[in-house]
């Protein structure tokens, strides 16, 4: 069983999206392994987003996950992270298919509902920024 790490947004939580997001991820046989309802602090923020560091939309990205409440989470199925992927939809909203979550509900590509990790690798160095207690595996 594979691993990954998603999180609904700030503008996700604002739009009372996480139940509907989470449901999803469920509804398409994900096991949801831990959850949580935080705000991120400047510097967990820079560590989520540390391979973006020296990027232009860096700082906009840094800025606007810590405007408010998020929810990362943990899910675990066969192919977890393309699973997740496709469940989103594409980073642009504009490019992201009806049914997907961006699809259904973001509306720009800089507050685009949720995050979710493009690799294992990503979603190994990711989950420990939110669940230190939560076993990684390959």
């Amino acid at each position: 069983m594979e691993r990954t790490f998603t999180m609904v947004k700030p503008d996700g939580v604002r739009k009372s999206l996480a139940g509907e997001i989470i449901k999803r991820y469920e509804s398409a046989g994900l096991k949801l392994i831990a959850l949580k309802l935080v705000r991120l602090s400047q510097e967990k923020a820079e560590e989520l987003y540390s391979i973006h560091k020296g990027k232009p939309f860096y700082n906009e990205l840094v800025d606007f996950i810590i405007s408010g409440p998020v929810v990362p989470m943990v899910l675990e199925g066969e192919n977890a992270v393309n699973r997740v992927r496709d469940i989103m939809g594409a980073t642009n909203p504009k490019e992201a298919a009806p049914g997907t979550i961006r699809g259904d509900f973001a509306e720009e590509i800089s507050e685009n509902i949720v995050h979710g990790a493009d690799s294992v690798e990503s979603a190994n160095r990711e989950i420990p920024v939110f669940f230190s207690e939560i076993e990684l595996v390959d």
